[in-house]
């Protein structure tokens, strides 16, 4: 199982992780924490010396009733880190978490090599072509409504069922256009209740019948805070737990804010399977 990313073929057999570079100053976790060359500089070198394969960088916050960005303002600021990236760090593999055709586009012509679409091309009908001209891998993440909405919309009869045929369309849609490195994300978080999210997680080998690499994104999410009763500051421990059962259930790549403890879960996930191939 691989990906092209700029002629490098990337395998998933052995799980990879995808870091965060949030550069909006309202994020859930680490809003505003990001805000200068410095920083945005530090923190990837951070992320690649701790092991990251992906850096992902997004402009414009996708948590609940998140406020509005205008394509410009996001355009300008994925656009200005991107460069800078490239600039830097050459080897790096950026994928820009966008769900604007427009933005996808600048931030590809400026040395992005991945699409990561929270929409899966519902909130711009252009999304899909724009990917398929670049030939770039595209996650496709599952949700309803937009950020402003997408709570109000929770409502489901079988979680897991409707999900999966989300991306049968979806994988159809995409096929259609030409693109050919599809990566799924069932979106925990996105449209979703706590007890909806566990439900996805625990029923996530399911989503191998659709023969895709799949993202798990939790990484001090709601769903791990609200649970353990505390805040997205206090959360890594539980996500890292989540992000071994990801693992354990066929995860191919984690996105997350902590790429040392990911990178670990990874490394203790490949030793356990290992050591459970030899005994068989």
């Amino acid at each position: 199982m691989t990906i092209n990313c700029s002629g490098t073929l990337i395998d998933l057999t052995i799980p990879k992780v995808m870091g965060i570079l949030n550069v909006t100053p309202n994020s859930f976790y680490d809003g505003g924490k990001y805000a200068n060359e410095k920083q945005w500089l530090d923190q990837v070198q951070k992320m690649l010396a701790e092991g990251a394969t992906f850096i992902d960088v997004g402009a414009y916050s996708s948590k609940p009733n998140a406020e509005f960005v205008s394509e410009l303002e996001e355009t300008e600021r994925l656009v200005t880190v991107v460069k800078l990236i490239v600039q830097h760090f050459p080897e790096a593999l950026i994928s820009v978490d966008t769900f604007r055709a427009h933005v996808a586009r600048a931030a590809l012509e400026a040395g992005a090599c991945i699409v990561n679409d929270i929409s899966a091309g519902g909130l711009d009908e252009l999304m899909m072509k724009t990917v398929a001209e670049f030939q770039v891998p595209y996650i496709m993440m599952h949700m309803k409504g937009n950020p402003q909405t997408m709570q109000s919309l929770a409502q489901y009869n079988n979680v897991t069922k409707e999900v999966l045929f989300y991306f049968s369309e979806k994988l159809a849609q995409a096929r259609s256009f030409g693109i050919n490195d599809l990566i799924i994300d069932p979106g925990f978080g996105f449209a979703k209740t706590t007890e909806q999210n566990f439900e996805l997680l625990a029923n996530l080998e399911l989503f191998d019948q659709l023969e895709l690499p799949i993202l798990v994104g939790v990484s001090r999410k709601s769903m791990v805070y609200k649970t353990l009763e505390t805040t997205p500051e206090f959360a890594l421990n539980g996500t890292t737990v989540l992000n071994t059962i990801a693992l354990q259930k066929g995860s191919n790549i984690l996105r997350v804010h902590d790429v040392k403890e990911a990178i670990e879960c990874v490394k203790l996930h490949q030793e356990l399977s290992r050591n459970l191939e030899t005994k068989n």
